[in-house]
């Protein structure tokens, strides 16, 4: 299978660099002008399914790319793409979230996969749902190419999972707004063929 990632485009509460998680935030007009590149630069592509948040960030960006695919069925949307749920911290920014609630705001920082925000998930509690996700993804659509659309820390997650980094790092991948990353998913293997890649945001594309 041919599995292509992105996020969501750009939205108001990223440029504030507020924290989003389960919050339904739309895109910006930026926002709206990456999905249309994105969209052109997988226009080339046979896509066969796309799989998307049903977070309207996410399933904007993913109806962009589909209205330019001649061969991808239905966008299926799936709840266990969203982004971390940040629970009552969510619209916070950083410096508002540490100011909240000092303590757990310092122990959530060092372990986030068991530690979680006031009312919201762990980080292993994201990883379940996304593993779960994949799992159904993979067993549906062997040697086809298939696009998932999600959020920095569904894809982050992803990419830990599927190419044996340690969750705990999941952070050092860096995934930007409407970039696309390309993996090979074999039986048994994946691998990383494209990351984090706008040139098409950039005009140049590939």
């Amino acid at each position: 299978m041919k599995l292509f990632l992105t996020r969501h485009g750009q939205t108001d509460w990223n440029i504030a660099r507020r924290y989003q998680g389960h919050s339904d935030t739309a895109l910006n007009q930026v926002g709206i002008r990456q999905a249309e590149l994105l969209a052109q630069r997988l226009s080339r592509e046979t896509i066969h399914a796309i799989y998307t948040s049903d977070l309207s960030r996410a399933l904007d960006t993913a109806h962009t790319v589909h209205s330019l695919q001649e061969t991808a069925n239905a966008i299926i949307t799936d709840k266990r793409w969203r982004e971390l749920s940040f629970g009552d911290w969510e619209g916070m920014t950083y410096e508002e979230m540490s100011a909240h609630s000092p303590e757990l705001f310092e122990a959530w920082m060092k372990d986030s996969l068991t530690i979680s925000t006031p009312n919201g998930e762990t980080h292993r509690q994201l990883a379940e749902r996304v593993q779960a996700a994949f799992d159904d993804i993979k067993s549906k659509h062997k040697d086809e190419t298939v696009l998932i659309v999600g959020h920095s820390g569904s894809m982050q997650t992803l990419l830990s999972l599927t190419l044996g980094v340690d969750l705990s790092r999941y952070w050092q991948f860096r995934v930007s707004q409407t970039s696309l990353s390309e993996l090979t998913v074999y039986d048994d293997s994946v691998v990383l063929n494209l990351f984090n890649d706008i040139s098409h945001l950039t005009g140049n594309p590939e």
